[in-house]
This record gives C-alpha cells, structure tokens and sequence, in this order.
C-alpha cells in the first residue's frame, strides 16, 4: 500500500480509538460575534478536544522518531498530516496538485569527539575548550571540515542598527572595525532598555536574535561568531543550546546568509576566561559597558583556533498545504501555521534520546488539523480561501516557513493574515491569551473584541526579552509583509491563581523544553487547545470577511515589507 493510504488507515483507526480515562468535561462553546454566521459559530464549536488529543499522541509516539527533518520520522509525519487534511476534505495546496511543498535542505552535524577549539592568547599556553559543555558549534556552508586559527573581535551584542544610531562594529576612530576573515564575538540578545522608541524597550527586537547576529557578521565576512550565553538574557538556560547543537543543524540550499564556518555558543564561564586572557576583567560588566553608548569593538590578543569536522547529507524536507475554498475569488487569504518537526534523535545521548515533542509541537499540529477540519465540513464557506500550512525545519531556524515566505501558493499581498500556532500546553482552560504580533496590526481591535468574547484577557508577554515572537514561523510570514500574529495562552487558567500558570510554563521551560522528556501525557487536557483553536477560527472567519486587508501599523518594522510586496 502506498504510505498515504496505510496512514489513512491508521489515522482512522487512532482517532477512532477510545483514550481511556481522559475525557475532561467539555469545552466552553463559541459564543455569538458579530459578522459570524451561525453555521461557521457551529463549525467553530465542532473543534473537539479529544481529536486534538489524539493527534498529538499520534505525532509524540516513538514511532514517529522525534519528527527530525530528512529523516523516516519527518516523512511519516508529513503523510499523516496530509492524510489527516485529505480526510477533511481540504484540496491539495502544495507542488503538482499534491498536498506536499519540497523543501531543500541540507543537514550539518557536528562530529564532537574529532571536532577541537582551543584559545590561542599572544603569550602563555592555550586553552582547550571541552566541546558540549564549554562550545558548540555548526559549519553552515556543507564542508566536511574546516580549519582557522584567526582572531578574536569583541563586537558587544553584534548589532548595527541605523535606525536608533547604533553600531557595535564601530571602533574608536570612527570607522567600522574589520571582522572579515575573523571571530566574532557577541552578547545573546540586545541593549536593555526602557524606552519603547530605543530596540522597542523590553521587547526584543530581530536585532536581538541569534540569527540576525550570525547573518550580520557573515555580511560583514566573518569566518565565525562566538555567542555569549547568559541564562537570564537567552531566558533558557545552556541545556537547551546544547541539545539544539547535539542533533543535526539544517539549511535551505542556496541561502547566502549560511557562510559561517563556525557558527558558535560559548558558556558564560568560558566567556569569563577568554576576557581574563584579554585583560578586559569582569564578563558581566563588560555586558552592561556593550549596552550602554560610548561602547567600540575591539580586537583581542586571543585567537580561536578550530578544527571542525561534520557529517553533512543533502535532502528534501516538506511542507504540508491544504485549501478551503471561499465564497468570493478576490484576495484575501487566511492562513494557519503550525511547524510539524522537532528535534529527531540524538545518537550520542545515553537513555532515552528520542524528542518526541509532544507540546512542542505536537500540540500546535492538533490545533491545526481540527482547525482545517472545521472549515472543511463548515456547511458555509469562508468569505475567501482559508490555507493551512504545516511546515517543516522551524527547530532549525524557521527553515520551512522561511522556504514558504519565498514559495507561497499565492502572492503575498493577497494574504491577509497568517495565525500560527506553536506549543500550547494542554494544562486546562486558559482565560487569558497571549498574542504576539496582533498589536502591532489594524486588526488589534477585532482582536479584542472577540477575545473578551472568549472570557479571555489579553496579556502582554511576561518576558519580552525572550523575543518570542521571532521565534516562531509567523515570523517567516511577517518578514516578506504578511501580519502574522502567534496564538498562545496566557498564564490565568480556570480554577488556578496566575501563578499557578506562570509556574506551569517556568516548570516545562526549565525541565521539559527542547528535552526527550517533552512525552505525551494521558492526563493532559486538551480543553484549553480547543479553546485557542476556537477563538483562532473565529479570528481567521472574521479577517476573510472584513472589508479590506489587515495593514501593519504604519511606521511598524514589517510594513515596508507588506508595500514591496504590493509594489512586486
């Protein structure tokens, strides 16, 4: 049989399957909204839990293989979730009439027992670094080794920044400091800030990701980048940076941003140390001296050396694409995202090494599923076409939505809004909602209305120095135009103070996140997903009937891109 036919098979039987003891009691229904019809009120309703339940511990078996791209597990994955919209009875979205969107890719992984750095200081004996614990690293242009003995530049947090007239690559003479051919030396993150027009305040701005750093300094002909890792800036502490570099590193083939040929994380001891050799003292307070003004790069007389040895194979990954057709041809798509892989498996790892990612993100895949389900078997169409897009590779670096930005089934500017859904823990019903991007659109106010609607009060992030919102594929959206908001839960949850909530989420980051210990739960409840998947519906419905598109905020970072698009 082929393999969409024995996962039809398959899905049918699991979600056909009773889950013993797991019922919960049932789900607040969709309250009445203006400009929603009663038909699509009773699609909405029709989001069940235990469906969602169901897909989720589908997609966390082991037999799933973490959902690692390129992989088995990658491609059994992508074939339920075709099957599951073919089911449905969504049309094919993707390549040649198919529900399937080829993604290449290729994949780095660091061989750690060959692969050596060591700090080279102008005098005195160098200085091993134990790979894992100290370093990690990935080559991000496809060689299988690579060897430097180069420099060491400090360049603050790495950002070059016009529109608030800041510059770490700057030295003292005026002119930019020569980072081609050398290390870069960066701080995770951004300067803090309380002023909301200096890098947006406490919210992280792209600036502040690790990905603008690597691309600022491979711009600028850098052979690497060292990131200083610091917990409470990162807001994860290294465990999680070092499983994210323990497993195969993907890149879409072609990026000219990949030239790095060690794209690195030192720990904060570490970091210490390579300060001490260079005579420039306290780690931390050179932190807070790179966050103020006044601050230059400068050399070190330290060098990195490196030897980096990787496994490299080429691939095709997927994303998976659906269609609801609407009433009307004109332009104004909804779509929904969710990012269907995780970390695959670890073959170094001793136990249990199989990263199931059951919340992350099985649970956004749940969501998306009872989502186009709901649509589909709407017995009213949507004012326009509704797209779902499960995509692949965002563990990577939003590699399958960044491919989907570039590959989209229709031109950017005939979509209106992009709602994705990443990592809802199923822990009860939320009553409150955490939507990332949506303030920053013309849509806000539609936006609020519905969610007290939902009894559900809108938060603002409680760590906006997490820069979540670049993390995650509306991102990849919001960069070629598209308003893309991140539909998440807040921490107020029924029959629990908030801090029960905020402690719920701190538990899973500390513990679980980015861990083989993310595993599907019996007794999880799924409630509050089909709360957010509802209240998601509702949002979609409402854009693809209002009138005229939703807009950026004029002046915000992502409306220039939203008028190339119309310009294109």
């Amino acid at each position: 049989m082929r393999p969409v036919l024995v996962l039809a098979v398959l899905s049918a039987a699991v979600l056909a399957a009773p889950v013993a003891n797991t019922q919960q009691p049932a789900a607040p229904s969709v309250p009445a909204i203006a400009g929603l019809p009663p038909e699509a009120r009773a699609a909405a309703a029709s989001i069940d839990p235990e469906k969602i339940r169901a897909h989720v511990r589908f997609l966390a078996l082991n037999l799933m293989e973490g959902r690692g791209p390129g992989t088995r597990g990658d491609e059994l994955s992508a074939e339920y979730m075709a099957t599951q919209f073919a089911l449905a009875g969504l049309e094919p979205a993707g390549d040649n009439g198919t529900y399937f969107q080829r993604v290449p890719l290729f994949a780095v992984h660091t061989v750690e027992d060959k692969t050596k750095f060591a700090f080279i200081p102008a005098n005195g004996a160098p200085v091993d670094l134990t790979y894992s614990s100290q370093i990690v690293a990935k080559d991000q242009t496809g060689q299988e080794a690579a060897d430097f003995d180069v420099p060491i530049v400090f360049v603050g947090y790495g950002i070059d920044a016009p529109e608030y007239n800041w510059n770490d690559y700057a030295s003292p003479n005026g002119h930019d400091i020569d980072v081609k051919g050398k290390i870069a030396l960066v701080i995770v993150n951004e300067p803090p800030s309380d002023d909301e027009k200096f890098f947006k305040g406490k919210a992280l701005t792209y600036y502040g990701r690790w990905t603008y750093k690597y691309e600022e300094a491979a711009r600028r002909g850098a052979v690497g980048v060292l990131i200083i890792h610091r917990t409470d800036l990162a807001s994860y502490p290294w465990d999680v940076v070092r499983n994210s570099q323990a497993i195969e590193k993907s890149y879409l083939r072609g990026d000219p941003s990949a030239t790095l040929r060690a794209a690195a994380w030192i720990q904060h001891e570490v970091a210490q140390q390579l300060l001490t050799m260079a005579g420039l003292g306290d780690l931390d307070r050179a932190i807070d001296a790179a966050g103020k003004r006044g601050f230059h790069a400068v050399e070190f007389p330290v060098k990195l050396r490196g030897h980096v040895e990787s496994h490299v194979r080429r691939y095709d990954s997927t994303n998976v694409m659906g269609r609801v057709a609407g009433v009307s041809s004109a332009d104004q798509v909804v779509l929904y995202t969710a990012h269907y892989d995780h970390l695959g498996i670890d073959p170094n790892a001793k136990g249990d090494n199989i990263y199931n990612g059951a919340a992350d993100n099985g649970t956004g895949c749940g969501i998306l599923l009872e989502l186009a389900r709901a649509f589909a078997q709407s017995k009213v169409r949507p004012p326009h076409a509704v797209y779902f897009a499960s995509v692949t590779a965002e563990e990577q670096g939003l590699l399958g939505s960044q491919y989907l930005g570039t590959h989209l089934p229709v031109p950017a500017d005939h979509i209106t809004l992009d709602l994705n859904y990443d990592m809802l823990l199923p822990i009860g019903v939320p009553l409150s909602a955490n939507l990332g991007g949506a303030e920053l659109t013309d849509f806000w106010p539609t936006v609020q209305s519905v969610a007290k609607a939902f009894d559900l009060a809108l938060q603002p992030d409680s760590n906006p120095m997490a820069g979540h919102y670049y993390r995650s594929d509306h991102f990849s959206l919001a960069r070629v135009g598209i308003p893309g908001i991140s539909v998440g839960q807040g921490d107020l949850f029924e029959g629990h103070k908030q801090e029960w909530g905020h402690d719920q989420f701190a538990d899973f980051t500390a513990h679980h996140y980015h861990q083989p210990s993310d595993e599907y739960h019996a007794d999880w409840d799924f409630r509050g997903n089909a709360k957010m998947a509802r209240f998601g519906f509702v949002l979609g419905w409402l854009a693809s009937a209002q009138p005229k598109p939703v807009e950026w905020n004029p002046g915000d970072e992502f409306e220039a891109a939203r008028k190339a698009s119309r310009a294109h």
